[in-house]
């Protein structure tokens, strides 16, 4: 691979980078890189991943320690890394900056590699590190998205690219044999202590303190920076939770947004603050593929709990509502548990109804009780996993909620399915075409006429 023109230093990205010990980032880097330009299916999905499309004819090469011809712009520290796409004379480019372990990005330095890729008439930046974000499109540092630089800067996590190489294996979609023993070398690394990577876990110290508040009865304020940093701390959780449950499903699983949310981190901010201040909880929403629901998560900071679980419209073919609970039940294989319960919902204004599962098991009537001659429309089936202290615990807050999530989905979720209407049925007068003819359908009304 010859070194482009506009370079008087770079070298493509090896599999076996020749670095310092030390080197934890330069050396992660080089092998991720490297990957992204051998393993087509893998480079596919990173790139489409940042809006680029990827065709038989693409071409993706990658570079570090690059250094550019006519430099105005002098730094200590260079970019890590440099991707070019090449489709026929087109040509996209990105600059690279990665981070491993816990050293974080900084603004500071990504407006400066701005500052090149302006120069150098680069497309984007990407950084890559530990820290989260919903997708590629949404930096997860404030200060980058609100820069006024029209060069775009996309971030993956190392945990996202984990997964991408996780699920193109499961799902067995690399088609080179070479590429995918490739492929199987580069997750073993990634999930090597020595590669410096890992996912969320913990919450900011201002989680005690929004904590603390919440208990001593008081209301988080307007203009609260300790509710900011514990909402975008969560934002990151969620999206770490997302990647675990996409590994464990081996399926894509993804925040659900609100479309005015998708784009618009800021926006998504300032409504959650919203629902943060009024209800003391932090929700998300994460949608995965083929599931009867979107899985509900809730950290009630007041109850010191964290709620999952799933809605389900009840079936509209059984008349009683004992029978639409019985179909539900029926779905729930989960050994008795005293933290499931069931919310029953019903039309109109009437107040919805709650009861533990093991007491709808035990008497499926008492789902009809006050509710004599409404039917149940929906339910939803839920556990509430009580943290008491460690709840406010910054590190157990999360391990918990790691834990009860997949938990709830393994034990209840990915059992239930949704009810569909039935699909409408010939009617037995009318089996042949003929039943059905302009004749035959006179004669009917002939005959109602008669009646």
């Amino acid at each position: 691979m010859d070194r482009p023109e506009y370079l008087t230093q770079g070298e493509a990205a090896r599999l076996f980078p020749v670095l310092a010990t030390t080197s934890k980032e330069g050396r992660t880097t080089s092998i991720v890189l490297a990957c992204i330009s051998k393993i087509e299916e893998f480079g596919t999905e990173l790139m489409m991943s940042l809006g680029q499309r990827v065709g038989k004819r693409t071409k993706i090469e990658t570079y570090t320690e690059i250094v550019f011809k006519n430099e105005k712009i002098k730094m200590k520290d260079r970019p890590d890394g440099l991707v070019i796409l090449r489709n026929g004379p087109k040509e996209w480019r990105a600059l690279v900056e990665a981070k491993v372990g816990s050293n974080d990005l900084t603004a500071d330095q990504i407006e400066k590699y701005r500052e090149i890729a302006k120069e150098q008439s680069i497309n984007c930046v990407i950084t890559i590190s530990n820290q989260f974000c919903t997708t590629a499109a949404n930096h997860p540092l404030e200060e980058v998205r609100k820069s006024r630089s029209k060069i775009p800067v996309y971030h993956w996590s190392w945990m996202s690219i984990l997964t991408v190489s996780d699920l193109l294996l499961n799902r067995d979609a690399v088609a080179d044999e070479d590429q995918k023993l490739l492929l199987h070398e580069l997750r073993r690394f990634l999930t090597h202590e020595s590669a410096g990577i890992k996912g969320f876990d913990r919450m900011p110290p201002e989680w005690a303190e929004i904590n603390r508040l919440v208990s001593a009865g008081g209301k988080i304020p307007a203009k609260s920076n300790d509710a900011v940093i514990v909402l975008d701390a969560w934002h990151q959780e969620t999206r770490d939770l997302s990647l675990i449950l996409s590994r464990q499903t081996e399926a894509a699983v993804q925040e659900r947004l609100p479309r005015k949310h998708r784009g618009d981190p800021a926006e998504r901010r300032k409504d959650e603050i919203l629902v943060l201040r009024e209800t003391a909880q932090l929700r998300s929403v994460l949608e995965i593929p083929d599931a009867a629901a979107p899985l509900e998560v809730v950290a009630d900071i007041a109850r010191r709990t964290i709620d999952v679980g799933m809605t389900l419209r009840a079936p509209e073919d059984k008349m009683s509502s004992k029978a639409r609970l019985n179909w539900l039940l029926r779905q729930i294989k989960i050994e008795p548990d005293p933290d499931v319960f069931v919310r029953l919902n019903w039309p109109g204004r009437s107040d919805a109804t709650q009861f533990s599962l093991t007491e709808l098991i035990g008497d499926p009537n008492l789902c009809e009780k006050d509710k004599s001659g409404l039917q149940v429309i929906s339910f939803h089936v839920f556990i509430a996993r009580r943290l008491g202290a460690k709840f406010t615990q910054q590190v157990n807050f999360i391990k918990e909620l790691e834990d009860v999530v997949p938990f709830f989905y393994h034990q209840i979720g990915q059992n239930l399915f949704e009810w569909r209407k039935p699909a409408p049925r010939i009617k037995p007068d009318r089996l042949s075409a003929g039943d059905v003819s302009v004749a035959a359908l006179q004669e009917e009304t002939e005959e109602w006429q008669e009646e």
